[in-house]
């Protein structure tokens, strides 16, 4: 059975992070994705043209995903805000899988030559950090959390967690995922005068 073209991308693109993921941007080749998938890699740049575009076209892909995981959070209604900033940070924080955090880092050092790239990563970079800030916000509004300055506690908050994350992964979990969690509480203490606990 012949599969739809959306269908087909998504399985390309989801191939192509996972290969990032695994080996890295530099070492991608088209190839390497159809051999994955068990197609041609004919058929990869039939749908993508080149490398270039399958490698943006996979950010922006999970740019998306991650959006909608942050859309959600903000729009949760029943937990407190205090909850929610932490579920947003669980979900974006360097505790958990590695995998993702890889695929980011790639990202940023290839978008470092690569200006379309760079502008689909600051993207999810700039939203993120936008939820975060309105997470914060609404906690100062609603008595759960005490600064002056919403969008500097995140962007504090948010720059420590991208610096733990780059030393888990890249230097092979240096930092482990209880240190990253109770520096964490500590600098949310510190921001936001929320209980460590």
């Amino acid at each position: 059975m012949k599969k739809g073209a959306d269908v087909r991308r998504g399985e390309i693109l989801v191939a192509t992070l996972e290969l990032i993921s695994e080996r890295g941007i530099d070492a991608l080749r088209g190839a390497d994705v159809a051999d994955r998938l068990g197609v041609s890699p004919a058929l990869v740049f039939y749908h993508f043209e080149n490398l270039e575009n399958l490698i943006v076209s996979a950010f922006r892909f999970a740019t998306e995903r991650d959006l909608v995981k942050l859309e959600q959070i903000l729009a949760e209604k029943g937990p407190s805000t205090s909850q929610r900033l932490r579920g947003a940070l669980r979900e974006y924080g360097p505790t958990g899988s590695a995998q993702s955090w890889r695929l980011w880092i790639e990202g940023w050092s290839a978008g470092l030559r690569n200006p379309v790239l760079r502008g689909v990563i600051a993207t999810l970079d700039d939203r993120w950090r936008g939820v975060i800030t309105e997470l914060i916000a609404a906690g100062v509004a609603a008595g759960e959390f005490h600064t002056p300055d919403p969008r500097g506690a995140a962007w504090r908050i948010s720059a420590l967690i991208d610096g733990l994350a780059v030393q888990r992964v890249a230097f092979d979990d240096a930092v482990s995922p209880s240190d990253a969690e109770a520096w964490l509480n500590v600098a949310l203490q510190a921001e936001l005068g929320l209980d460590p606990a």
